[in-house]
């Protein structure tokens, strides 16, 4: 489908090294003349369900600031644009929990809010699991939860987890891996 939106011109009002905000006059898709405020980030956002044989996975707790609350979440984070999706998921993985796997499969992509941002989330489900030391950032304070998916499918409807990347993982993976085709 043809962009109905005209861009007339475009400001940077903020930019660093994982965000950009514009502010945009625009035509909208009747002609009229309006403004838009656009946040572009720098990096995917890359979000990993472990899963292991008997169907635990592992949840990530930390106090995010934006919230000014703790959220939990799958491991999650920002993957670099010169890298593969996958090699950023596997650095995400280790560096939150410790855990490697042999095995990786991409289950989808969302756009975690595109009435504002062209941020892309990239979910992946890491299985054939091996456990090792995790190696956190120094902004990051986290603690990890072992939980059936069950659990964490749990967790997303009593609204434990409300962080939209981790929800959509946890529900996507529960919806594949009970349809047999994970």
């Amino acid at each position: 489908m043809q962009n109905p939106w005209q861009t007339l011109d475009i400001q940077v009002v903020y930019d660093n090294p994982w965000i950009q905000v514009t502010h945009r006059n625009v035509l909208n898709p009747n002609g009229n003349p309006g403004i838009y405020g656009m946040v572009h980030f720098k990096n995917l956002a890359i979000a990993i369900v472990p899963l292991d044989n008997n169907g635990y996975t592992w949840l990530v707790g930390q106090y995010r600031y934006t919230l000014e609350g703790y959220s939990w979440e799958v491991p999650e984070g920002g993957g670099k644009l010169a890298d593969t999706p996958l090699v950023s998921a596997q650095r995400e993985l280790l560096e939150e929990t410790g855990i490697t796997a042999n095995t990786w499969v991409e289950i989808g992509e969302i756009h975690t809010s595109n009435s504002v941002t062209d941020e892309r989330g990239l979910i992946f489900v890491a299985k054939d699991l091996l456990f090792g030391e995790a190696e956190p950032e120094d902004t990051e304070q986290l603690e990890i939860r072992k939980v059936h998916l069950d659990e964490a499918v749990d967790m997303v409807l009593r609204g434990e987890i409300t962080d939209g990347l981790a929800q959509v993982a946890i529900l996507k993976t529960k919806l594949l891996r009970d349809a047999g085709k994970l």
